[in-house]
């Protein structure tokens, strides 16, 4: 029997509303092992008991000591071995904006990074957040190929790091996400920290598939959108991966959230 690992990410925008939208629904229907959700926007108490701990999921969530903002949480049908929340830089420890969830010989992470706006102090918190991000996924996965584990980190990235990764990428030349020296750095978790982005792999040449798209205007309804939502796995998982799906919904009114699940098949053991 081929046996697979499945692996979701999406970015919720507030799960309580999103809960009321479809999430709920979503989520029953998932066939995956792990789901990485970001932008959670309350803590475990706040949410409904069928968000906050499902039957049939071990839940962990990393909410933001700033009520109403940030949020990460992981959902594994595998009890995991080991929970860590944040990645060691004290500025960013109760951000709500990384949890790492230990599974059998896998580690999956699920990353909301700072989406920054220029000339403001957001931005700053973003490139504090990179500088200090770049050097843990480095240790991270040096520690999981010592140990022979699996890394991937799941999530909203904030960085588009082609032209073939937003649609309109001539106009946001000078607007963050899509910014010369963010998308260098992106380039440094790839070449640098040795991490492959599953989607790119398996479709080089794009355009997309977006995963976020703005309520303003007709973004959606155009497809004018960003590829945001990323995986990045280490490259002997990412060279097991077979599938890559981006949800998108079939209109505009089915949204539960501006951004869509991302969903990733890898031809990898995983204990079920």
């Amino acid at each position: 029997m081929r046996i697979v690992l499945t692996v979701s990410t999406v970015n919720v925008n507030g799960m309580r509303a999103a809960a009321k939208k479809g999430f709920v629904e979503w989520l029953a229907a998932s066939g995956s092992d792990v789901i990485a959700c970001q932008e959670v926007r309350a803590d475990a108490s706040q949410l409904p008991a069928n968000v906050a701990a499902p039957e049939g999921w071990h839940a962990h969530h990393a909410p933001c000591v700033a009520k109403g903002r940030n949020g990460v949480s992981v959902y594994s049908r595998v009890e995991p071995e080991e929970v860590r929340i944040g990645f060691g830089e004290a500025e960013f420890a109760d951000s709500g904006r990384y949890l790492e969830a230990h599974l059998p010989g896998l580690v999956v992470a699920s990353l909301y990074l700072p989406s920054g706006d220029v000339g403001t102090p957001r931005q700053d918190e973003k490139e504090r957040f990179m500088d200090a991000f770049l050097p843990y996924l480095i240790e991270l996965r040096g520690k999981a190929e010592a140990a022979g584990n699996e890394v991937i980190v799941a999530g909203d990235w904030n960085i588009a790091h082609a032209e073939i990764d937003l649609k309109n990428w001539r106009s946001n030349r000078k607007n963050s996400g899509f910014l010369p020296e963010e998308r260098a750095w992106l380039g440094r978790v790839f070449d640098d920290a040795g991490y492959v982005d599953v989607q790119r792999k398996l479709d080089p040449e794009g355009p997309g598939p977006y995963t976020w798209w703005s309520y303003r205007g007709k973004a959606f309804d155009n497809d004018s959108g960003w590829r945001i939502d990323l995986m990045c796995a280490t490259p002997g998982l990412a060279e097991k991966c077979t599938s890559v799906v981006v949800e998108r919904a079939a209109s505009y009114d089915q949204r539960w959230s501006d951004h869509a699940p991302v969903t990733a098949t890898f031809d990898w053991g995983f204990p079920r």
